[in-house]
């Protein structure tokens, strides 16, 4: 069955919502279509049990639903996070159609529009917005087919708590956000705990007196523009080392060193249940180090020339990782490791959309969302826009925008 409608939202996750959110205030028809079976899947389902918003609770800032609560330094938890998209498909009766996949999108025979085809059914729309995310599918090796049978294989998404886990030492490989907090909850736990770092780097949580996000935001760090970078593949750079349990933290892979985990550079090979190592891992080290004294030099030259009145501040320079010894290969039987969590970050797929409208990288080539196909657009990656395209703070911006064009019909002209 066809059904025509003027927009279709491909994916139900805070972009689709945003750019909704926008349709709908400006009276424009559209639906979502989402294939999970509940709003908020990736925060439901690809969470762990203690996950909580990296960023404070103040850049919720969902169009419409913007955080107003007590606790504003605070970071809402998974289930707070689901209640609030809950809560916001509820207030503002936005479209969601729930168990649609969409299989492909394609031009329609007449030149006008697109056709959307799902499992149960077709849709004829004049615009699409693609808000799948960037996060699709969990970065899984192809070695991992490599490693012993009786070694559990998990993703980060799949990873719930320590408990759940069987008994023995954890290999973790990624050391972003997530690969370090999962590291670090599984030290804390009692168990023992190999870490395989990248070149993700670190920030404080607090820095002179506030949040270092908030210093970020004042000075104009999360505006940065994707033409500012220094290369195209630099947006495909590892989320900053931080947490916000326990009301905030600054993970440190020093302090991991000192506190037992075992540090390795990263993961090249594996053969016979022994992985091999990149001799890199203080090269790494020093990058995670490096952008620590990057950020804090840019708030404190920040506050120099505004003359704001904001403490000292010296942060303890940890260096103990650098002691450690450098391990070329790691026999798992040996170090008794029972599972791996894949924290490499995820793939992208934008095939389902049948046009040449990715580059090289699979990245789609578009202009803050808007494509060469007129009536075609993107919102929710990061850097599609600015740094912040993909992020709570910053999604309504990039939704707001494509809303606004395809309200104004400029989705009948080519370009931007």
């Amino acid at each position: 069955m066809n059904q025509r409608i003027e927009t279709v939202i491909v994916g139900g996750g805070q972009a689709g919502l945003a750019t909704s959110y926008y349709l709908t205030a400006l009276g424009r028809e559209h639906v979502i279509l989402e294939r999970a079976p509940h709003t908020g899947s990736a925060w439901r389902d690809d969470r762990w049990d203690s996950f909580t918003l990296l960023t404070p609770n103040w850049s919720f800032r969902l169009p419409g639903a913007e955080y107003r609560g007590q606790d504003p330094d605070g970071f809402l938890t998974r289930q707070e996070v689901i209640a609030h998209l809950e809560q916001y498909v509820k207030e503002y009766h936005l479209p969601v159609h729930h168990r649609a996949t969409v299989r492909s999108v394609e031009p329609a025979g007449n030149g006008t529009g697109y056709v959307v085809r799902t499992d149960g059914g077709t849709w004829l729309a004049r615009h699409v917005v693609i808000a799948t995310g960037f996060f699709q599918h969990p970065r899984v090796p192809a070695l991992s087919a490599d490693l012993p049978a009786g070694i559990i294989q998990v993703p980060s998404g799949q990873y719930r708590n320590p408990d759940a886990l069987p008994p023995g030492a954890v290999l973790v490989v990624g050391s972003a956000q997530s690969g370090c907090q999962i590291a670090e909850e599984l030290y804390e736990s009692g168990r023992k705990v190999y870490l395989c770092v990248g070149r993700a780097g670190r920030v404080p949580r607090r820095y002179r007196g506030r949040d270092t996000f908030e210093w970020l935001e004042l000075v104009g760090f999360l505006d940065r523009t994707v033409d500012t970078l220094p290369t195209p593949r630099a947006k495909f750079g590892g989320s900053l080392q931080v947490s916000g349990r326990d009301g905030g933290r600054t993970l440190n892979l020093h302090q991991f060193a000192r506190d037992g985990v075992t540090l390795l550079g990263h993961l090249e090979g594996a053969r016979d249940g022994v992985i091999r190592l990149a001799s890199d891992l203080r090269e790494n080290l020093a990058q995670a180090d490096e952008t620590e004294a990057q950020i804090t030099r840019l708030i404190d030259g920040y506050i120099a020339q505004n003359g704001l009145d904001a403490p000292p501040d010296e942060l303890v320079p940890l260096r103990d990782a650098y002691a450690a010894p450098e391990i070329a290969s790691l026999v798992l039987k040996a170090a008794g490791v029972s599972a791996i969590i894949w924290a490499m970050g995820y793939t992208f797929d934008y095939s389902l959309v049948r046009l040449p409208v990715v580059d090289a990288d699979g990245y789609p080539v578009q202009t803050r969302g808007v494509t060469a196909y007129p009536g075609l657009y993107f919102v929710g990656m990061p850097w599609l826009h600015k740094f912040k395209s993909g992020l709570l703070i910053g999604v309504g911006e990039d939704a707001e925008h494509i809303a606004s064009r395809i309200a104004a019909g400029d989705a009948l002209q080519t370009g931007v």
